[in-house]
């Protein structure tokens, strides 16, 4: 990484290629309409020399200073001006690759004395209280370094203004860029760890709330902490990779130091996000058992509310039962029929009255010793 042979020597120099899609274009257009390459500029020392407008003249200009460094970034960009890239810089087919593909895991592959490392940035959205993740892939050469975008994070501008205010820091070469850059990433790490934070805290509320919700929200959110992982765990090995190079390339000792303390912090935010996986695992057992008392506790309310309904009903049942007796004989009595017997009884009504009062006393008897009264 810190080899500065004379462009010549590191890697074929071909003729410009016949027109490629956006090499002749300006540096705001693209075949999607909208700025694919959104800057290319030329550093020597440590300052900025000239900013191209097109790729072919940044080509142009690097072959006349050959002590000069070119930080390209891009943007989405196309097929044809990866491959121009590619031709010029001598990038490796399979990086190229996943370069346009996108899609791809924190790593950091070497191709000679090229690097070519994915990464994966975040940002947090306090409006959706969610976490949106962008993909930045590097190619970092002797005297070049090239930057492809694949969503909204991370912006660059901050570090690219970043570096130029600091001329002896530039002045190192790509290397500082990426470790400058890796820095920006992780960095922008820590405002997403603080609003997951936040989002746990309210989670854990909601819970003892009994937000028939929560469930839906710590589902989502285990799901980003998953990607969250998968950016951030991929990346301490690859810092640790970079640290145990330093004696073979001979790493500048103030990037060494500026590379310790980026790994420091990407341990940091690795540990809090396995954290946080453990807590929100930890509140979904909890709400699911919350859940279940809940429904428990529902449930054995309304086993209540149909025993005492049965027990009126016994009730209500047991007077019926006990009322229905003289009415019944009542209006055997009342149907005033010539041939009935008992109508020219003496004793017939004393006798109605007495049977009255023992079928009713009988059924009271009956009932109370079942408990139904």
């Amino acid at each position: 990484m810190s080899d500065r042979r004379p462009r010549a020597a590191r890697r074929r120099r071909p003729e410009p290629p016949p027109a490629p899609a956006t090499a002749e274009s300006p540096a705001g257009a693209s075949s999607a309409g909208g700025p694919s390459v959104i800057q290319a500029t030329l550093y020597r020392d440590g300052r900025e020399v000239s900013s191209p407008a097109t790729l072919a003249e940044t080509y142009r200009q690097l072959r006349e200073h050959p002590d000069g460094m070119a930080w390209i970034g891009l943007h989405r960009p196309t097929e044809a001006e990866l491959h121009s890239l590619a031709a010029e810089f001598d990038l490796h087919e399979l990086a190229v690759e996943d370069a346009l593909e996108a899609h791809q895991r924190p790593k950091l592959e070497r191709y000679g004395d090229t690097l070519f490392v994915v990464l994966r940035a975040a940002r947090y959205l306090d409006a959706q209280e969610e976490v949106d993740f962008g993909e930045l892939h590097l190619f970092v050469g002797p005297d070049f370094l090239i930057t492809v975008r694949h969503g909204a994070a991370p912006d660059l501008s901050a570090v690219r203004r970043r570096m130029e205010q600091n001329p002896d820091l530039l002045a190192l070469g790509p290397e500082a860029v990426l470790y400058a850059i890796l820095d920006a990433v992780v960095d922008g790490y820590a405002p997403v760890v603080a609003g997951v934070q936040n989002d746990v805290d309210e989670i854990e509320t909601e819970v003892f709330g009994g937000d028939p919700a929560v469930s839906r929200r710590i589902y989502e959110l285990s799901r980003e902490m998953v990607e969250f992982q998968r950016a951030t765990r991929p990346l301490v090995g690859m810092l640790h990779g970079l640290m145990a190079g330093f004696a073979k390339y001979g790493t500048d000792e103030e990037l060494q130091r500026y590379l310790r303390d980026v790994a420091d912090h990407v341990t940091h935010t690795s540990e809090r996000v396995d954290g946080f996986r453990q807590a929100l695992t930890e509140i979904l057992t909890v709400n699911a058992t919350l859940v279940t008392q809940q429904q428990n506790a529902e449930m054995r309310a309304l086993a209540e509310a149909g025993f005492e309904q049965n027990e009126e009903i016994k009730k209500i049942s047991s007077w019926a039962a006990i009322l229905f007796a003289p009415t019944l004989v009542g209006t055997i009595y009342g149907m005033n029929f010539d041939n009935m017997p008992e109508l020219h009884w003496a004793g017939g009504y004393p006798f109605a009255v007495v049977l009255m009062a023992v079928v009713c006393t009988s059924l009271y008897v009956v009932f109370k010793k079942k408990d139904w009264l």
